[in-house]
């Protein structure tokens, strides 16, 4: 069975825990639709990403 060398304090517990906390996700509006999007990520209603019409857009579907 595996025992710890030595223990750990309260500090350093704390410090490798503060890692995995939960983060809401973060939406940003796109500029040309004003949908919420992901940043950095594709806007799935125009299919454009940065300026660049990527996917094609579910408007004109």
């Amino acid at each position: 069975m595996a025992v710890p060398r030595s223990k750990m304090s309260p500090m350093k517990r704390g410090q490798r825990r503060s890692h995995d906390a939960l983060t809401a996700p973060a939406y940003v509006e796109d500029k040309d639709s004003g949908e919420r999007r992901r940043p950095h990520h594709i806007d799935l209603k125009s299919g454009k990403y940065r300026g660049r019409q990527i996917l094609p857009s579910k408007v004109d579907a």
